[in-house]
Parts: C-alpha cells; sequence; structure tokens
C-alpha cells in the first residue's frame, strides 16, 4: 500500500464507524477515495482532516436538492416580487411540481388550477419550462394563452427549481379570439364559461415594453433565491460534519 493511503477498514477504526457509513459517506461526498485494483483507498491527510473537524470540500462538491432551498424564506421575496411587478409568480421543482404557493395570482387562473386537468396542464408547461435549454427568460404564451417565462434557480452548477412569472397579456386579446379560447379552455377544464369570462376581463395587459424590465427583476430574484440555498447548503453540510465528527468523538470516549 502506497504511504499516505488508507483501506476501507483503516478508515474504520480511525472513525469508529461501519462500513456501510464508509461508503455511504463516499457517496454523498463527505470522503474522497481513489480505486486501487478492485479496493478503495483513502487519502490519511483527508481522515485526519475529518477528525479535526476540518473539510477540503468546497460548496461547488456538496449534494445539492431542492430540499436546499428555504422555502419560508423565498414566499415572502416571491411575494414581494409578484405584486410589485403586477405578475402572479411561483418557485417549482425541475418537474414542475410548485414548491410555493403561488403568489399575486389572478382569478383567471385560480379558476384554471381550481381544476385538477387544468392544475396537471399548468405543471406540465412549468416541467416544459424546467427542461428548456434557454438560459434567460423569454415570455411565451401558456397553454390558457397568457404571457409567462421562467428563470433558472442553480446551485452548485446544478438545477434545483425554476422561478416562473407570468399570468398577463401584453396586447389584448381580439374578442372573437378570445371568446373561442374561452369556451374551449371552460369545456376542456370543466369550468363555469361565465365566472372564465368575467376572470378574463380583469387580466392585466401590460405594457410590452415592460416586459425587459420583469425579465431582469426574474433573474435577480432568482439569483438570490440561488446565494441563500448555497450558503443554507453549505451550513447545512457543514452541520452534518459537526454531527459525524461528535458520534466520532462520543465512540471513541
Amino acid at each position: 500500500m502506497e504511504k499516505n493511503l488508507l483501506t476501507a477498514k483503516q478508515v474504520q477504526e480511525l472513525l469508529h464507524v461501519d462500513r456501510t457509513t464508509i461508503y455511504r459517506m463516499l457517496k454523498d461526498g463527505r470522503l474522497t477515495g481513489i480505486k486501487v485494483g478492485e479496493r478503495w483507498r483513502f487519502s490519511e491527510q483527508e481522515v485526519d482532516g475529518l477528525l479535526s473537524g476540518a473539510s477540503h470540500l468546497d460548496d461547488e462538491s456538496l449534494p445539492i436538492s431542492a430540499d436546499a432551498l428555504p422555502l419560508h424564506c423565498m414566499q415572502p421575496v416571491q411575494d414581494v416580487f409578484a405584486e410589485i411587478a403586477e405578475v402572479g409568480a411561483v418557485t417549482a421543482n425541475v418537474n414542475g411540481r410548485p414548491l410555493t404557493r403561488i403568489s399575486n395570482s389572478c382569478d383567471f387562473c385560480k379558476l384554471i388550477m381550481g381544476s385538477e386537468d387544468g392544475r396537471q396542464a399548468c405543471i406540465e408547461s412549468w416541467r416544459k419550462l424546467a427542461q428548456s435549454g434557454n438560459q434567460t427568460p423569454d415570455f411565451i404564451n401558456c397553454h390558457a394563452g397568457l404571457q409567462y417565462a421562467r428563470a433558472r434557480i442553480e446551485v452548485g452548477g446544478e438545477l434545483i427549481a425554476i422561478l416562473v412569472a407570468g399570468q398577463f397579456y401584453v396586447n389584448s386579446p381580439e374578442p372573437e379570439e378570445e371568446t373561442e379560447r374561452l369556451q374551449a379552455l371552460a369545456k376542456k377544464y370543466h369550468i363555469d364559461l361565465e365566472l372564465l369570462t368575467r376572470a378574463a376581463e380583469q387580466i392585466s395587459v401590460l405594457d410590452a415594453r415592460k416586459v425587459p424590465q420583469i425579465s431582469g427583476w426574474l433573474e435577480r430574484v432568482a439569483h438570490t433565491f440561488e446565494q441563500i440555498s448555497s450558503e443554507r447548503a453549505s451550513l447545512k453540510y457543514r452541520l452534518d460534519q459537526i454531527s459525524v465528527i461528535s458520534n466520532v468523538k462520543l465512540d471513541s470516549a
């Protein structure tokens, strides 16, 4: 065996953990190793670092998921953004599932979302937005005919969620086309046509010149969410390390 490389058994003895824990630490990034033939070898220096509470891992190597999002902090920020921008907004995971409640939702979208089929159509639209390769927000028509766009929320280079904004018109729809669209939506999602028509009359018509401004705000809010999430993930990782080290010290006492 090379100098400064430890076997899995040696690491077990030093950290006072079982073999399963060693490989779990290897998988989630708390421990790194190299393969020599069919066996893992581990840096003595890194194991010493775990014992002393140090770590060479940076934030980009942290295991990240949507769980890293501090939704209780994000919701009020999202609410304020939606009110100032005069749009509806929601944060969704990469599968389009909403992680927050919808901020500043219009009555029209509430009726659509109140239908199970309509809600699933919205989720599918958000899923497609998450899968889009565009890095910047581009406003397009949603399945119900309103404008919306998304900004990516990435932590450690990985997409973990999207911030969606929309629920408005850029131009007032043509009356005849609007009537046909509302009739089709009411039938498809089993919504009372009169209620849907009244709600559609209240949809905001935003000046087209404001759309680029909203896109900029959308990206800035998403970037803020990225920073908060990255700091939270980093803190959680360090707390997990402290917990491992504490257990090691208790086991060895």
